[in-house]
């Protein structure tokens, strides 16, 4: 253990101006002793101030040695650091009670940051330690300085040297979290322009690696399905309302990301749950007017196909004003037809015409006799030359093989045009 220097006594220690005064002193007429200086707060002697700081200096290696010993002790991630990280973390607490030592010297002047306290060490060390673990080093740190004050601190002068280390360790503190919070804030922006261009890369189509390795920086999970959302957005949305839909989207869904091209939202949503019920739930960050969710997809590389469905499903949306809120992209397939869509085309003829054509039998005419007669069973009856009951009968079929329930308005409005779209392309 650090002893102390032979200082001598105390009496030799402090000023003249501190001593009892001598029993033989002549008095005054009212028989008092002669006045003597006050007696000045222990540590405030201006000669307390350089013994301090001499001991401070000289103490600076039993200080960092006890240092190192508190955190091999008490810190388990320190413990866990490779070798040669340890012996930076301790080039890092020698550097800490340095600047403490200089900062020491002249009080008024402020004290050193932590990236200054820091730049003994690797960059690669820095990026590594977190700011809990900053904090918890300037801790042990401020803890070992306290508990060796009695000790190193000339007599009357330890709470002075207590109060400026806490002092001290405040301040840097102060520095770590504001280092800290810059780099996060700063984090915060890269990722929101590097979630910009992935959004926008998933609307315009690509799909390449480097699009995978940025959504993997991302933080997306990649388990379960994913689908796109597209609606009109707020118009008081700004960064810390897409913040705050970036946070509900992830409760809700697992996985999102966020976007904004112009005035529509784009919401990519992914996980293993319920994405549609998800995406519902999203419904009050949307502006007014239609919202369309695109067609759920096995991965987020596969995003772009949901992206092109829902784009193309809020183009076509005005032409169906009784649409749900929100819509289905594949609920809009015949909208999307008439907006010119091929995708749209291909899919009512590959899920509606081509089925009811290969299922042979009277089931394509029976149809096409009962739409083109004003959607009528006994209409369509006679013109078969057969039972109302057989014509109902057939419709059923058209149902249980195409999805769409030819006796139901809408549905039926959907194989009309399924309908037409493979007679052209027969023709």
């Amino acid at each position: 253990m650090w002893t102390l220097h032979n200082e001598g006594s105390y009496a030799a220690r402090v000023p003249a101006t501190r001593r009892a005064a001598p029993t033989d002193s002549p008095t005054t007429d009212e028989g008092a002793a002669p006045a003597v200086a006050p007696d000045p707060s222990p540590g405030t002697d201006p000669a307390g101030f350089p013994m301090n700081l001499q001991r401070v200096r000289e103490a600076s290696g039993l200080l960092t040695a006890a240092a190192m010993r508190r955190l091999d002790e008490d810190l388990t991630w320190y413990r866990e650091l490779p070798a040669e990280d340890r012996s930076y973390v301790g080039l890092v607490a020698q550097a800490g009670i340095n600047a403490f030592t200089s900062w020491f010297t002249d009080p008024e002047r402020p004290p050193h940051g932590v990236s200054e306290i820091f730049a003994a060490a690797p960059t690669e060390l820095t990026r590594s330690i977190s700011l809990q673990h900053t904090l918890q080093l300037v801790r042990v740190v401020v803890d070992v300085v306290e508990t060796h004050s009695d000790r190193i601190a000339a007599p009357g002068g330890e709470r002075d040297l207590r109060e400026a280390v806490l002092r001290y360790s405040r301040e840097v503190a102060f520095s770590a979290a504001e280092v800290y919070a810059r780099a996060a804030e700063w984090r915060g922006a890269w990722d929101a322009r590097l979630e910009a261009l992935v959004v926008d890369a998933l609307v315009r189509g690509d799909g390449d690696d480097s699009l995978r390795s940025r959504i993997s920086a991302l933080g997306w999970s990649g388990r379960g399905n994913a689908l796109v959302v597209v609606g009109l957005a707020t118009p008081e949305l700004d960064e810390i309302r897409t913040a705050e839909i970036r946070r509900v989207a992830r409760r809700a869904a697992g996985d999102a990301l966020v976007g904004i091209h112009g005035d529509r939202l784009v919401l990519v949503l992914g996980g293993e749950g319920d994405l549609v019920a998800a995406a519902t739930s999203l419904m009050s960050r949307f502006g007014t007017g239609p919202v369309v969710i695109g067609t759920q997809v096995p991965s987020l590389t596969d995003a772009p196909r949901s992206a092109r469905s829902a784009l193309a499903g809020l183009t076509a949306a005005p032409a169906w004003p009784q649409a749900p809120r929100p819509v289905m992209a594949d609920d809009l397939l015949p909208e999307r037809v008439l907006t010119g869509d091929y995708t749209a085309r291909a899919t009512l003829i590959a899920q509606a015409f081509t089925p009811l054509q290969d299922a042979g039998g009277a089931v394509l005419e029976t149809l096409s006799a009962y739409l083109g007669t004003g959607r009528s069973l006994e209409a369509a009856a006679r013109h078969l030359y057969v039972h109302p009951n057989t014509v109902r009968y057939r419709l059923r079929k058209v149902s249980e093989i195409t999805g769409w329930d030819p006796l139901d308005a809408r549905e039926s409005f959907v194989l009309q045009v399924a309908l037409a779209l493979g007679q052209l392309g027969r023709g």
